[in-house]
């Protein structure tokens, strides 16, 4: 389906109409590319194999797909033209690379589509699984790589005016390079969610976007500004479709949903971390801080009686949880036309 035209609204609607009522978003990238091999440390972080390994991002596109999931996230997320810069590209080979998360993740789903032709004998009619591709594009405090997405404290200094400096070329290459809708991802405060609704609608963009808020104490978002002040910010934008939470432990999610309901009728997404906690300073995941995989997939139908319509994984879920979400929403609704593997 197209999402350039028309009310993003409505074709918002009848993309949860095509997968039954509710979509599976995939699941981290940054961890499984490690998985893969990937040595990740670096401020690129995910970033870097658009530079060293775009075959790995896209065989993990690819496993999300046949995991189940509607919608993969483009590894643009810490990708950004001042970050490429200080590692001595040009702007122009910059936004290059912004449009390569877009291809590989394009290539991924063109990919997973003829893999399905071949499973139906090659017969062109048979119905395809609608797969959305959303171009990621992380926070300030993402690029900054010291931890401050985690916490929206960037100083005083840091205005409104100079976010949407930051981030207006970064969004204008994402939405001009083929992508179905762009994903501000794990937004730590009200005054990056202000910028974005701002740019959406001063940079004339023609696709649909969603927002997604991170949560510590399951009440606010991390910088502690009112979750439903930023929800708010996202409901009166015209050009976003969904709005919810990532990159938050699944022990908050339930109650987070109930206080976005009261702010927003829009679609709301979730996709939250496995619970682990990152210890920057050691650099590795506090394993003792997560929950099972099966555990994180029980919780799928809570979230979607509360009001989740879009439901997948952030930070060190797996194919395996994402193959487990989209089998526990076919049970419960038995998603038309789907065969997960």
């Amino acid at each position: 389906m197209e999402f350039g035209s028309g009310d993003p609204q409505a074709l918002m609607r009848e993309f949860l109409h095509l997968v039954g009522g509710c979509a599976v978003i995939d699941g981290g990238l940054a961890t499984e590319l490690e998985a893969n091999g990937a040595d990740l440390n670096d401020p690129l972080w995910s970033a870097k194999c658009l530079i060293s390994s775009p075959h790995l991002i896209r065989k993990v596109h690819l496993a999300y797909l046949e995991a189940g999931a509607h919608v993969i996230i483009t590894s643009s997320y810490q990708a950004t033209i001042q970050g490429f810069k200080s590692r001595g590209f040009s702007p122009e080979e910059s936004e290059d690379l912004l449009r390569r998360s877009v291809e590989i993740a394009r290539e991924a789903r063109d990919i997973f589509y003829n893999d399905c032709l071949r499973g139906y004998g090659g017969h062109s009619d048979i119905k395809k699984r609608t797969v959305l591709v959303a171009a990621s594009i992380g926070s300030y405090g993402a690029y900054l790589a010291d931890g401050s997405e985690y916490s929206g404290h960037y100083g005083k200094d840091v205005t409104i005016e100079n976010l949407k400096d930051f981030h207006r070329r970064r969004l204008e290459v994402l939405a001009e390079g083929g992508a179905d809708l762009i994903a501000f991802e794990t937004i730590p405060n009200k005054l990056e969610a202000q910028a974005y609704a701002e740019l959406l609608e001063e940079a004339n963009i023609r696709i649909p976007a969603w927002f997604s808020f991170n949560s510590k104490d399951g009440v606010n978002v991390v910088s502690g500004d009112s979750l439903t002040e930023c929800v708010s910010i996202a409901d009166s934008c015209k050009r976003v479709v969904a709005v919810g939470i990532n990159c938050t432990p699944p022990r908050f999610i339930h109650g987070l949903i109930l206080s976005i309901k009261k702010v927003t009728k829009k679609p709301i997404l979730i996709y939250p971390n496995s619970g682990e906690r990152y210890d920057a300073d050691k650099k590795e995941w506090v394993v003792s801080t997560g929950v099972t995989n099966e555990d994180f997939v029980s919780y799928v139908q809570v979230w979607h009686e509360a009001g989740a319509c879009l439901i997948g994984g952030c930070c060190r879920t797996t194919p395996k949880t994402i193959r487990g979400i989209s089998l526990a929403l076919q049970k419960e609704h038995a998603i038309p036309g789907e065969s997960v593997p």
